[in-house]
Parts: C-alpha cells; sequence; structure tokens
C-alpha cells in the first residue's frame, strides 16, 4: 500500500518541490539586488519553509526536537549526520537565526540548479573545489573569517557523503579540525537526523510516505581544552546512540 501510495504522490511532489525552486530563484535574486544580505536571507529561509514542509504532500511529518537552549551570540558549528538530500531544508529553516552556511562541492554552485546554485554563489556558503586545495583554503578561511566577524554558523556532515544504506558512517576528524582551528571559539552542536533515509529507501522514486523526520539538537561541546578527536568522537557517539534508539 505505501509503495503504491509512493507512486501516486511522488510526482505531485515534486511538482511542487520544483515550483517552489523555480519561483524563488528570482524572488532571491530581486531580494539580493534591493535588500542586500539580509533580505536575501529571509527569502531562503522562507524557501526552505516550504520545501522542508511539502514532505506533508508525501504524509510524511517534520519536526524538531531542542531540549537545549543554543546561544544567538557566538558562532556554532551543526555536526549532523547525513541521511538524504531532504535533510538540508530542515537544518536551513529550523537553524535559520544561526545564519548557518554549508561547504559544498564549487559544482553545485555552477550548476545552474533553480534557487541552490544562486544560493550557494551569494549566500556565503564555501564553495570548495577538490582539484584546487589553495581555492579551497580561500573559501573556507572567507567563511570563517565571516564566522569570527558577523557570527555566522556552519553546517558540517562528517561522514562525508550520505549515508545510502541508511547505516551511519564513521565521522571524518578534518572538516571539524578545520572550522576549529580557524574558529577558536566555536561551539559545536551534535544534530541527530532520522527519518529522513526511510523517505528514500527505494531511491528517489517512489518516495515512501508515513514517516516521521527529526532534527534532534543534542548537547552542546564546548571546543576549549578538548582534544579536537575526542569531540569528533564525542558528536559521533551521541548521535549514532540517538538514531539507533
Amino acid at each position: 500500500m505505501r509503495i503504491v501510495l509512493g507512486f501516486i504522490l511522488t510526482p505531485v511532489f515534486y511538482l511542487l518541490f520544483g515550483f517552489f525552486l523555480g519561483i524563488f530563484h528570482p524572488i532571491q535574486w530581486l531580494s539580493l539586488k534591493l535588500g542586500g544580505y539580509n533580505a536575501h536571507k529571509k527569502s531562503v529561509d522562507i524557501l526552505n519553509f516550504f520545501l522542508n514542509y511539502s514532505q506533508l504532500i508525501m504524509l510524511n511529518w517534520v519536526c524538531l526536537k531542542q531540549r537545549f537552549k543554543l546561544p544567538k551570540n557566538r558562532s556554532i558549528l551543526f555536526v549532523s549526520n547525513h541521511q538524504s538530500s531532504f535533510d538540508i531544508p530542515g537544518l536551513v529553516y529550523y537553524f535559520r537565526k544561526f545564519h548557518g552556511k554549508f561547504v559544498s562541492k564549487v559544482e553545485l554552485s555552477k550548476a545552474k540548479l533553480p534557487s541552490i546554485s544562486f544560493n550557494l554563489l551569494h549566500g556565503g556558503a564555501a564553495n570548495i573545489d577538490r582539484n584546487n586545495p589553495e581555492l579551497s583554503k580561500r573559501e573556507i578561511a572567507k567563511l570563517a573569517d565571516n564566522m569570527k566577524n558577523k557570527k555566522w554558523s556552519a553546517f558540517i556532515f562528517p561522514e562525508g557523503t550520505r549515508a545510502k544504506d541508511g547505516i551511519m558512517k564513521p565521522f571524518k576528524i578534518g572538516g571539524i579540525e578545520t572550522f576549529a582551528n580557524l574558529v577558536p571559539d566555536l561551539l559545536v552542536v551534535p544534530v541527530a537526523i532520522s527519518g529522513s533515509y526511510n523517505v528514500v529507501q527505494r531511491g528517489y522514486f517512489p518516495l515512501m510516505p508515513f514517516n516521521k523526520i527529526k532534527w534532534e539538537v543534542l548537547e552542546p561541546i564546548e571546543l576549549r581544552g578538548k582534544n579536537i578527536a575526542d569531540i569528533v568522537k564525542a558528536a559521533e557517539n551521541a548521535i549514532r546512540n540517538k538514531i539507533s534508539k
């Protein structure tokens, strides 16, 4: 029954999802030209609200669970597992007050994807080219400067790629260590994402209905006086324990 419903609802979902990406592309451009960064960011926040809650079309419920109050006057590195592409709208929308930016492949910023490429180019993301280490260093350094000076935050998926089989991969230390070295007063906040893989367990067509997708904020970790490897392992264990329940 779920599969049949998935075949019926998935085309409707993609039409709606694509509509929002298409309509917000010129809205982003206009917002940036007329209102600068703040207006552009507001348009991106609204876009991701619609992208995230488009899951309701698939009869999937989305929610944020947050027991820990996060400070708004310092930069945060949100560290999370990665189950599907649908993880991203929720991260952007639920943590919009923290001005979170992604470290993204430069190919995505050049792909001319409606709304997505424009935001990566103009929204403050670090667009890295793995074939050009110097350019990548400059991009990350620029984001780190904005985190220090403007109190922006960043999102990172330490697994390095999506868990296509639904099994969480070990966290890599590199990305977290880079930000920790560049932004010493960073607060590391683990975020456990669950249910997102269930939507794409049969691939991106058909998507599966009747799932609960949850972003859960776990206990923040201070950097000062701690070994980076221990911090990464603590974040990984906290997320792994949460999603395994």
